[in-house]
């Protein structure tokens, strides 16, 4: 075999390595090849004493040029292999693919969304404020003041002197009468925090809504109507609403608004407590002096303020018996809406 025959065996022995589909396969071209026992190219090496002087020198640089050649492409081909299976380890293509699970809105979420969306169609514009509160918004502006035996339950959370996680959204009314001129008629969702106990109906943390409209001529017979086409609206047109006296420090009168029980339509069960009524949300007459905290005339203007727990409104109409699964993450109560 003669120069020319060895540079043709270069072409050959390309070809081949560049078809190698797997390491396997590459790694038996490089015992065919290059391998110390019966490797082709040492072979060829070992047979270069044996070729006529002549011939001697231009044989040897072509077997040279052909192992330099198949080592180099071999070490390419190798980090090529190597780093297409490092991105497919494991990876059987014959397999079938993984379903994609289609997400869910938390219930929270829904019942904020349709909540702001049937008061929204009512005139109600949406705001919202900090929930790192001063004690003046949260407490004093509303008619509870240092003294006041309201704050009991609720003068937890401070974090720093006069600064403290809000405990209500009823702190956003305040701050929007503070900038506004009657007319106002607003809502403000979003979290509060109390120093509640946690059970199956309580958490330190929650969701509220509350609504206040201000205007001249703003009556309680205005806020029932409010309140009662939300209930239908919200819970079916079947549910029927009924006030009793209540007391807040923040409106006078005070009420609170009870629903028809949805699992007994008024009958009477053990959710209800035999009554066949559940009640669902606070509401009365801005109290005037909280009017004249903000600056309105309460000789000119009246109006009316509510507010409700939101996880209570969805744990009642998607049959959530404890607020606690709402906040564990556990993706088996979305799969159930």
């Amino acid at each position: 075999m003669g120069p020319a025959e060895v540079k043709a065996l270069q072409g050959d022995a390309l070809a081949r390595i560049d078809a190698a589909g797997d390491l396997a396969a590459l790694d038996a071209l490089r015992i065919e090849w290059i391998g110390r026992r019966g490797g082709r190219i040492t072979a060829l090496m070992k047979a270069i004493p044996s070729v006529a002087p002549e011939e001697r020198s231009a044989f040897g640089q072509a077997v040279n040029a052909l192992k330099a050649a198949v080592q180099d492409r071999l070490d390419a081909r190798k980090a090529a292999l190597e780093q297409s299976e490092a991105k497919l380890p494991g990876v059987d293509v014959t397999m079938p693919g993984r379903r994609l699970e289609l997400g869910r809105l938390h219930p929270i979420t829904r019942a904020t969304r349709e909540m702001v969306d049937i008061f929204g169609r009512l005139g109600f514009e949406v705001v919202e404020g900090p929930e790192v509160e001063d004690e003046w918004h949260n407490f004093v502006g509303l008619n509870i003041p240092a003294e006041h035996p309201a704050r009991d339950p609720l003068d937890n959370y401070y974090l720093k002197d006069h600064v403290l996680l809000r405990t209500q959204t009823s702190t956003v009314q305040i701050r929007v009468m503070e900038k506004r001129k009657p007319p106002v008629r607003v809502i403000a969702p979003g979290r509060v925090y109390r120093p509640d106990t946690v059970d199956a109906g309580h958490s330190n943390m929650f969701h509220q809504l509350e609504g206040l409209w201000v205007e001249e001529g703003v009556t309680f017979a205005d806020l029932k109507s409010v309140l009662a086409m939300f209930a239908r609206a919200f819970y079916g047109p079947s549910v029927r609403t009924r006030f009793q006296p209540g007391y807040f420090p923040f409106t006078e009168p005070s009420a609170e608004m009870y629903l028809s029980c949805l699992l007994c339509g008024g009958s009477g069960c053990a959710a209800c407590k035999r009554t066949g009524w559940i009640e669902i949300l606070g509401c009365g007459m801005v109290d005037p002096n909280v009017f004249e905290a903000v600056g309105y005339d309460p000789e000119k203007v009246t109006g009316f303020a509510f507010g409700m727990g939101i996880d209570r409104q969805a744990m009642l109409k998607y049959g959530i018996h404890d607020i606690r699964w709402l906040f564990e993450n556990d993706l088996r109560l979305l799969r159930q809406l």
